[in-house]
């Protein structure tokens, strides 16, 4: 293949467009910034996202409105949205006064959509339209789901940001979580999503507050469970203060399979890649540290271990780079799943590229 049919930008439009059909889950920066680098490679993505947010802009409107939380929806939304660089800026635009102050216009926006049509789903589609998304970005469920922490003294809190902060003042263990109310159905969108998928993506993010509480609503266990796509859970890089401390590479797995069920999981993608001393000297006082990963320890898990280099590399956080994330689950996926004929060659002709 020459040169100028590997650097053809119809050529890798066509190749996104025949890309694999990938569906993430998860919440957070983890999800939003995973999205990035995957719309690098398809055109095929479904993100469903947790709506158990309660803190910042997204909690105020929440209990004011009576709507479900928009932030993560709409930093997902943004990941995929093909908008130009002032409407970018403008939808990220966080009002420094006044009642408004530390609110997003994207969260205004999405409240807007949700009061003309009386309907959050509704609303989360009309936006994935309005801002041209490639793929799609759901809701995992329109219920008014919260998350609840059952830590280790028996002490029950209802609450993302209450179990954070609870943890953090009592440094105790989180034995279970839980959503209210039980029966909170999965947005039928979102389970098609799951059934039909190529690659199934769980995390980076939050391991109690932005994976976990998707597979606690009813029905996406099971679809997960019942996929034929490839199922990789994307180890995070470092551990969270007032999540996690404490955890190994392996605990969160295990978490991971407590709620999904054992066996489930095909990969687990973990970085592979020593970050800068300062910059984890900074981290440590927050209380978060590396996840050193070993094989021996993934051994009897039944899950492949694959390990990458994988830092962003702004020399400033230790956090997943989007895009070298990204190029690692196609990279997998092809390797474990490879795909025949002219998309294979797709398939390669992207991996090239973003080497």
């Amino acid at each position: 293949m020459s040169n100028d049919i590997i650097l053809s930008e119809e050529t890798l439009k066509s190749a996104r467009s025949a890309g694999r059909k990938v569906t993430a889950i998860g919440g957070g920066t983890g999800l939003s910034s995973l999205l990035l680098g995957l719309k690098e490679y398809t055109e095929n993505i479904t993100a469903i996202v947790t709506v158990t947010d309660d803190g910042g802009g997204s909690g105020k409107l929440r209990e004011e409105f009576n709507m479900l939380p928009p932030g993560d929806i709409r930093n997902c939304i943004l990941s995929l949205a093909n908008i130009t660089p002032s409407m970018s800026a403008l939808l990220n635009h966080r009002f420094t006064n006044g009642s408004l102050k530390g609110q997003s216009f994207g969260n205004l926006f999405l409240l807007a959509l949700n009061e003309i049509y009386g309907s959050f789903e509704v609303a989360v589609a009309k936006m994935n339209e309005f801002l041209a998304v490639t793929g799609k970005v759901l809701p995992v469920t329109t219920a008014n789901a919260q998350i609840y922490a059952v830590f280790d003294d028996g002490t029950k809190i209802l609450g993302e940001t209450a179990i954070t902060e609870h943890k953090k003042k009592t440094n105790g263990g989180i034995k279970e979580v839980g959503i209210l109310p039980q029966n909170a159905k999965a947005l039928p969108e979102a389970i098609a999503a799951i059934e039909e998928a190529d690659i199934i993506v769980l995390g980076p993010g939050s391991l109690y507050t932005s994976i976990v509480p998707n597979l606690l609503v009813d029905g996406v266990r099971e679809a997960v469970a019942n996929s034929k796509a490839l199922k990789i859970y994307v180890l995070n890089v470092m551990t969270q203060g007032g999540e996690t401390e404490n955890y190994s590479a392996l605990r969160h797995f295990q978490e991971i399979e407590k709620y999904l069920g054992e066996g489930i999981i095909d990969v687990c993608l973990a970085n592979g890649e020593k970050a800068n001393k300062k910059i984890l000297d900074r981290y440590l006082k927050e209380g978060a540290v590396p996840l050193n990963v070993t094989k021996s320890e993934f051994k009897n898990t039944g899950a492949r271990l694959v390990c990458a280099n994988m830092l962003a590399r702004d020399g400033m956080h230790v956090r997943h780079d989007p895009l070298r994330l990204s190029y690692n689950i196609i990279k997998t996926a092809s390797k474990l799943r490879p795909r025949k004929g002219i998309m294979k060659i797709y398939d390669d002709l992207l991996l090239r590229q973003n080497m």
